[in-house]
């Protein structure tokens, strides 16, 4: 981001507009919602500003900007439809101490003005750091019709009862009861009793809240795809959005983590092959910890959790300990990857199986049923392979397989640095180690890129012979 989102206090405090036209007016509709005092420099001002000044909405000079005019202003707006007069006025604001907004001129604007959604006190703000003011109004739009004229009510009377609903313990059970009252309780006491219904009914549920059980902590097993934040479910976009303890892979990218709820504590429960890793009993006790404190956990794991994701083991310790839990499952790394090369896991003629394979097991080097693997034809996926890439390739060659047996591996499926190797069974290695592959990376036997996809100048693909 060039620019940080902030909310800038203004109330009792003084906003200067320099200029009296279209551009002004469009800035003043907006800068009049606020409580700051607005004043207004313009020697031709339109009537409508005129009109303002009347009803003392604002403070009208009726000349030219002069030095000391911006003196004490918090923010100022150089709205003059001239070039040069609104780097006049803008160099006097910046001498005067203000932060300056000049008027379709974001090189040497301080700062910008976003679309906004009013439903004071609830404000959204939406920026695209003016590379998109079109699209900026579509998602204003779309907002606009989303949330309801309730909700500034909503919140105004929700921020009277704060005090009163601090003697909910902090954590869980508080941010429910306000989840309640913001997506059910409220708008159905607006709905069917109008504004004076909704303070009994906060009331109520506050009571209900107190006298309530404490809530058991639930698990949810969340399978993040493989790395691109546009594959991930909306059940598992909506678990991240509730959590308030995520324990994830390393290979969770950092897009995805980022969607989780902010107030969530994050633990990094990563394992490595062959290199350092937190053991599974550990997150399992980790896991269930968490959980017993009454909080909605969700362990979060790269591709599809139900796909070499040790996830037996993470039920059977939330069963013994009573745990209710929920499988998401999500994109695994296979399906993304293939659909990277242009190609498909089965194809009638060529094979109609596929094996799901790792390269090592917990206690090393996996073993498989390398005399069927080697047949003509026959298509794997192979999880956790790099390592195990020079073991692998003799095996199958020892059994038989056909040297020229094309191979693919996918660094970083689906993400922007995704890198696609195409190879031959007989030079998987030296290739892999030649390649230097840092991320996690799959490998297929048996499938080679699509021609129209080799061919193509937006994929990585570096092919071997």
């Amino acid at each position: 981001m060039d620019h940080f989102p902030v909310f800038m206090a203004v109330a009792g405090r003084r906003i200067v507009l320099s200029g009296g036209g279209e551009a002004a007016l469009a800035k003043l509709r907006l800068i009049l919602k606020t409580t700051a005092h607005v004043t207004v420099v313009a020697a031709d001002p339109a009537a409508e500003i005129c009109r303002w000044a009347a009803e003392r909405r604002l403070r009208l000079i009726s000349r030219a900007m002069e030095p000391g005019d911006a003196m004490c202003a918090v923010l100022f707006y150089a709205a003059n439809e001239d070039a040069r007069e609104d780097a006049r006025v803008a160099a006097l604001a910046h001498r005067d101490g203000a932060r300056v907004n000049i008027v379709d001129n974001l090189a040497d604007s301080q700062f910008i003005t976003p679309a906004i959604v009013d439903r004071d006190p609830v404000v959204v703000a939406i920026g695209t750091e003016g590379a998109a003011p079109v699209l900026a109004r579509r998602i204003k739009r779309d907002l606009e019709e989303r949330l309801p004229a309730s909700l500034g009510l909503l919140a105004r009377i929700g921020k009277t009862f704060r005090a009163a609903a601090d003697v909910l313990p902090m954590g869980v059970k508080r941010r429910d009861f306000w989840g309640a009252f913001y997506d059910k309780i409220g708008p159905q006491s607006v709905e069917y009793g109008g504004e004076s219904a909704v303070l009994p009914a906060l009331e109520a549920l506050l009571d209900d809240t107190l006298h309530a059980a404490d809530k058991k902590g639930h698990v949810d097993l969340v399978g993040a795809g493989p790395g691109d934040p546009d594959l991930l479910t909306l059940k598992a976009r909506k678990a991240l959005d509730v959590a308030d303890v995520v324990i994830h892979d390393r290979l969770v990218s950092r897009e995805i983590l980022d969607l989780a709820r902010r107030e969530a504590v994050m633990i990094d429960a990563g394992k490595e092959g062959f290199g350092t890793s937190m053991a599974q009993d550990d997150i399992d006790d980790l896991i269930v910890a968490h959980a017993r404190r009454g909080a909605h956990v969700v362990r979060l794991k790269a591709g599809d959790p139900t796909v070499f994701g040790r996830l037996d083991e993470e039920i059977d310790a939330l069963d013994a300990a009573g745990i209710s839990w929920r499988i998401v499952p999500g994109i695994t790394a296979a399906s993304a990857a293939v659909a990277s090369i242009g190609q498909s896991l089965t194809k009638s003629g060529r094979n109609s199986s596929v094996r799901f394979m790792t390269g090592h097991d917990t206690k090393g080097f996996a073993d498989h049923d390398w005399k069927m693997l080697a047949r003509p034809g026959e298509v794997a996926a192979i999880y956790m392979g790099k390592r195990a890439a020079r073991f692998i390739q003799g095996r199958l060659l020892m059994h038989g397989a056909d040297p020229a047996t094309p191979v693919t591996v996918i660094e970083n499926a689906s993400r922007p640095d995704q890198r696609v190797l195409a190879t031959t069974l007989a030079q998987l290695e030296p290739t892999l180690t030649e390649a230097g592959l840092t991320g996690p990376a799959l490998t297929f036997l048996g499938l080679a890129p699509r021609d129209a996809v080799t061919a193509s100048h937006d994929m990585n693909i570096e092919e071997f012979a």
